[in-house]
């Protein structure tokens, strides 16, 4: 016996060494316990009691207290990290009931992880969990672009919907990069609604509305959604107009079926004239009761209440729009479209109803914040991390806040043509410094181009802030050689309409220079046509057209290598002849 008991005592040694060496050492990191801020959807960061609370905590006194207990649920939040690991471990707690009778565990008290792959296009990583006292989800074999291997991309971390979060930890294999993001400087999308709101009934939190929303337009979304009590309440609508957002969403409907009409009138009315008084520039969107024009729900009773709050709704929208209300809008229960397979419940959204939900939002608030998208990819704008010289959305933080403190009189939007040029901000390379600063730097031109950017990136830049806030003379656009390879003629030409139109809306006072693309080596012929379609674009948007790169090419109509380092970016003395032939526009 004692024999058996040593053997044993031996086998389980050595399985634990082989064990201990073959299993991988883990970094954690604890997202409250950081330098900055770096909770996202939160619109008071610094005054929460709990990491992963939504409300101040000085709000507890004005508060319902169904809305504060509510508030300490993570709905909405989420965490943005950089790193290359190819697995993952996070573990947490939650206070709550891991699930509910209408809302599976992994939608209540569950994690999603999705990363942004070089190109902008968002991916999903599959994750294995386990359910315990400590929650714990594994991210295996991740990877993002076999393009770019190695590389560190971008992830959003989803948090539990209808949970409090307690702790939480993100393991990473020791040698693998990690950083936390900062929080988005950009005026928040802010949603004042109901249980359908919070995520109500998405079986798992990247397919809430408001985190398929916020994917969409890649804004950040504070979510003020509280089950059965989003009433319209003062409390909230106070705190609401202390946040400068880019849209305030009142989405309550649901929750006031059992109001009169003349109640839900005043709160209405109220609602708008609390936000209009403190925050009169920032656009409101009304939205009906999402199953209000649902056929086929044999509920009448409950249809009959839907249908009636929307009614008040549309009825008291109608009002203020006569009475000259301006930066209100309405989105209508039809526009969102459930059908009969949208909900849990009749009244909840499942999965579909999300998607359905989230689209009719984008499709509002595109309109509203003129941010349209069309139907090539040239049209659809996006971030990218292709170059390997510098951060994207570093450069695109270091832009805004050049145009506060040193506003350009001149812009260049471009790629890594102009990026590697010179001038500021300041780019890993220069290869024509010295013409830049001869020519370029005394008329007060910034440099606005981005290494490998196409023209739905440089679209993403003009949307998200980069020429808002002041007054340029002149915007050069010279974007589209890096989509040759993937787009045709037809798709560049309409990807650059889009983006002429949008300067013009954010800079109606400025000089728009529409420059055809430069030569390449052995794709000459093909730059020279399309240069043909970019100049009868900007005769039809009435914008200036320039073709400085004819400089560039010899007399056989290919490229002069002598003014190019390799085929495609100018060298110095290309640099030189480009410098010259733009100064007289530039003046």
């Amino acid at each position: 016996m004692k024999r058996i008991t040593i053997l044993l005592i031996s086998i389980f040694c050595f399985f634990n060494t082989v064990f201990s060496q073959n299993a991988p050492m883990y970094n954690w990191f604890d997202p409250g316990k950081t330098d900055f801020p770096i909770i996202e959807g939160q619109a008071w960061s610094k005054e929460v009691a709990n990491t992963y609370d939504r409300f101040p905590a000085r709000a507890e006194k004005s508060l319902n207290p169904n809305v504060w207990n509510i508030s300490h649920s993570s709905a909405g939040l989420y965490i943005k990290f950089k790193t290359d690991a190819r697995n993952l471990v996070i573990r947490y707690k939650v206070k709550g009931d891991i699930a509910m009778a209408h809302m599976p565990a992994t939608g209540v008290s569950g994690l999603d992880l999705y990363a942004l792959d070089p190109n902008g296009k968002w991916c999903l990583a599959p994750g294995s969990f386990s359910f315990k006292d400590t929650i714990t989800y594994r991210f295996s074999n991740i990877k993002v672009s076999a393009d770019f291997p190695g590389k560190s991309y971008e992830y959003r971390l989803f948090l539990p919907l209808y949970n409090s979060v307690s702790w939480l930890q993100i393991g990473i294999p020791s040698g693998a990069q990690f950083n936390f993001m900062p929080l988005s400087k950009e005026q928040p999308v802010l949603v004042y609604g109901t249980s359908i709101a919070q995520g109500g009934c998405a079986s798992r939190p990247g397919l809430a509305w408001t985190a398929i929303l916020q994917r969409m337009l890649d804004r950040p979304l504070v979510n003020l959604g509280f089950s059965g009590s989003g009433l319209l309440e003062k409390s909230v609508i106070d705190l609401m107009a202390e946040v400068d957002a880019k849209i305030y969403v009142l989405d309550c409907m649901p929750n006031l079926v059992n109001f009169t009409d003349q109640q839900i009138e005043e709160r209405l009315s109220a609602s708008i004239q609390i936000l209009k008084e403190k925050r009169p520039a920032v656009p409101i969107l009304l939205v009906e009761h999402s199953a209000g024009n649902v056929t086929g729900l044999l509920d009448s009773g409950k249809n009959a209440g839907f249908m009636r709050v929307n009614k008040v709704l549309d009825q008291t929208y109608s009002k203020l729009i006569a009475a000259g209300t301006k930066g209100v809008y309405l989105l209508t229960s039809k526009e969102i479209g459930f059908d009969i397979n949208s909900t849990v419940d009749g009244l909840h959204p499942n999965d579909v109803g999300m998607e359905k939900y989230a689209s009719a939002y984008e499709n509002a608030i595109r309109t509203i914040i003129n941010e349209p998208i069309g139907r090539y990819s040239t049209t659809v704008p996006v971030v990218q991390s292709r170059d390997g010289y510098y951060d994207w959305r570093s450069r695109h933080n270091e832009i805004l806040m050049l145009d506060k403190t040193d506003a350009p009189k001149i812009v260049f939007l471009g790629n890594s043509i102009l990026n590697y040029w010179g001038g500021e901000p300041k780019a890993p390379l220069a290869r024509g410094a010295g013409s830049w600063d001869k020519y370029l730097a005394p008329l007060g031109v910034k440099n606005f181009g981005f290494g490998w950017d196409q023209v739905e990136n440089v679209l993403w830049r003009v949307y998200h802030g980069e020429i808002d806030g002041f007054k340029a003379r002149k915007v050069m656009i010279m974007i589209g050689t890096n989509n040759l390879h993937i787009n045709n003629d037809e798709e560049i030409i309409a990807g650059l309409k889009m983006l002429v139109q949008a300067v013009k809306a954010r800079q109606p006072e400025t000089e728009i220079l529409l420059s055809g693309l430069l030569p390449r080596r052995a794709q000459e012929k093909r730059i020279a046509a399309l240069n043909k379609g970019i100049f009868k674009l900007a005769a039809q948007s009435r914008v200036r057209f320039i073709d400085p790169g004819k400089l560039l090419l010899d007399h056989s109509g290919t490229i002069n290598e002598s003014l190019f380092g390799d085929g495609l970016h100018p060298n110095e003395a290309g640099y030189q002849k480009l410098a010259v032939a733009l100064v007289p526009y530039l003046k």
